[in-house]
């Protein structure tokens, strides 16, 4: 018998990277009748390797969110090189969806429970007018925004927090305390960008982060907010969920 995280004769641990269009996938984790990453990924494995091996994964996406770095990692006893898997697996992909990179870890390695942190970003395109070609990528919002005054306010994240008012119901955690190490607006043009970055994320919690960001740039609420939200943990002292559309799971740190 094999423990726990012990490494089988011939088995190897391998740690794929992956970037995905989240509006073509209704979410991260399989689903009996809806297309998603994982489901997408098992039937690529299985095209390969002739059985689909048991995939974990670094986080679960909603449906629409996208990511440029999503990891999986699993155990196989094949032998492919991983620069010939990383080609195989896309070919069988479907095209909004790509591995990037692939590689062996060591046999007590888990994509999620390995993970020391993730970073964030989400998307706005602030513009009466709506883009076409950002039209699944961002949020739009047509009224005015004053992104300073979001910047100024995102800095209310920073630290170790009880973020239970920046979370959803539906999560399965129980501790919500998370610290946030980053937390910074920035404009270009007339796409502004909320990045953030801490050891963990509760359900829907950056979403809620920029729908409260939106309301304060819009002045629709004081920048104060934040930290009275956070003070009392409140879920409706914060502001909206931010459609899924606008967030980018942009790095995975381990």
């Amino acid at each position: 018998m094999t423990a726990a995280g012990e490494r089988k004769d011939g088995e190897r641990n391998l740690l794929l990277t992956l970037a995905f269009d989240g509006s073509a996938f209704h979410g991260s984790a399989v689903q009996k009748n809806a297309p998603t990453v994982q489901g997408a990924l098992q039937q690529a494995l299985r095209q390969i390797f002739g059985e689909a091996p048991a995939l974990k994964c670094a986080s679960r996406t909603d449906a629409g969110v996208h990511a440029r770095t999503f990891c999986v990692s699993f155990r196989t006893g094949s032998a492919i090189p991983c620069e010939r898997l990383v080609e195989a697996l896309n070919a069988y992909l479907p095209e909004a969806a790509a591995v990037r990179s692939c590689r062996e870890v060591e046999a007590d390695f888990h994509a999620r429970y390995s993970c020391k942190g993730k970073r964030y970003c989400y998307r706005i395109l602030n513009s009466r007018i709506r883009d076409p070609f950002l039209l699944s990528t961002t949020f739009r919002v047509p009224y005015p925004l004053d992104w300073e005054r979001m910047d100024r306010a995102a800095k209310a994240f920073l630290g170790t927090h009880d973020f239970s008012a920046f979370c959803s119901a539906g999560g399965s955690v129980e501790d919500h305390r998370r610290t946030v190490f980053a937390a910074a607006v920035r404009k270009a043009g007339e796409l502004i960008a909320f990045e953030t970055a801490g050891d963990g994320f509760l359900y829907n919690m950056v979403r809620i982060m920029a729908g409260t960001l939106i309301e304060i740039g819009a002045g629709k609420r004081p920048e104060e907010d934040i930290l009275r939200a956070l003070e009392a943990g409140d879920r409706r002292l914060a502001g909206f969920t931010a459609p899924a559309c606008g967030l980018r799971l942009e790095e995975i740190y381990y």
